[in-house]
């Protein structure tokens, strides 16, 4: 059993063809710019979207402990009191409120990717296990990756990279591709950023290729954070100086907000650092791929 909290059908982003993507609940990162923050903790949370409230307290009544109150026509939660149990979300008539996190089986996981096997198969995709940070539930992934495998179900894995060696080759070794996440070439802004250096991610990063395993390099790319010169020429001296340099793909994933509504109905702040992020414009993403063309690495925007 793993904590899951989404199932996402008919993805064009995560691999090739169409796919299912499971994202597994708890990261070993904090990333400031995170656009899935409910994922990551490994504990179940509660979400409250306050546009949808239509103040009924239905939740309010529904809470064996007397976790919740109407307050300034707002529910206000008592964490001490919130055991996560579901009974508000089940008692809310109009979605206001939802527990981020489901326990499931394997079994269950392969459940959901089976109805799909058709689109997966005519399109030549497969199944894409993300977070959150996957590796973190190692045992229940790696079972997901043999049965995935027994159906010749195409496996990539989209990783943060911050695990031992051990578990990066274990896993690496059991399906088609890795998506491994780049966020920052300095450790000491990738601690600021993300709250974790990135000497393991480096390291695990030359082993896939020193290895020949197959992967993709996947930079968010964040105006104020990471698109600067000096930070993209580092990355393309690094991939460049790996085995198998000439064959590398990077994919550039322009930033984008989305993590601050998620943040809102969290109950958590966005951006705490208050660092100026931007979306990079055309022109930066274009300097971007250029200086990787330059070291002879294909880069693409997403």
């Amino acid at each position: 059993m793993s904590l899951i909290f989404d199932i996402k059908r008919y993805s064009i982003n995560d691999g090739p063809g169409i796919r299912v993507t499971i994202f597994f609940k708890g990261c070993p990162l904090n990333c400031v710019w995170c656009h899935n923050p409910e994922g990551i903790s490994q504990k179940k949370e509660k979400l409250y979207n306050r546009q949808k409230c239509i103040n009924c307290k239905s939740c309010v009544a529904s809470c064996p402990n007397s976790a919740l109150a109407m307050e300034y026509d707002d529910i206000s939660t008592d964490a001490n009191l919130c055991i996560n149990c579901g009974e508000c979300t089940e008692a809310c008539p109009t979605g206001a409120l939802e527990i981020s996190g489901e326990e499931l089986s394997a079994e269950q996981v392969m459940t959901e990717i089976k109805k799909e096997s058709i689109v997966l198969d005519q399109s030549e995709g497969g199944v894409t296990f993300c977070g959150g940070e996957p590796l973190i539930h190692k045992k229940m992934l790696m079972e997901l990756l043999d049965r995935c495998g027994e159906l010749r179900i195409h496996r990539a894995v989209d990783t943060c990279l911050f695990a031992s060696e051990e578990v990066v080759r274990e896993v690496a070794g059991n399906c088609e591709l890795i998506l491994a996440d780049l966020k920052h070439m300095d450790p000491q802004k990738h601690k600021e950023f993300t709250g974790q250096t990135n000497e393991l991610i480096l390291a695990n990063i030359r082993m896939l290729a020193e290895e020949g395993y197959n992967f993709i390099v996947r930079i968010p790319l964040i105006e104020g954070v990471n698109a600067d010169v000096e930070n993209i020429k580092a990355t393309a001296e690094f991939l460049a100086s790996l085995p198998g340099a000439e064959e590398r793909q990077v994919e550039l994933l322009p930033y984008h907000n989305v993590g601050m509504g998620k943040h809102s109905r969290m109950g958590s702040r966005y951006n705490p650092l208050n660092i100026p992020m931007e979306k990079p414009s055309s022109e930066t993403i274009s300097r971007c791929i250029s200086l990787f063309e330059e070291f002879g690495i294909e880069a693409t925007a997403k």
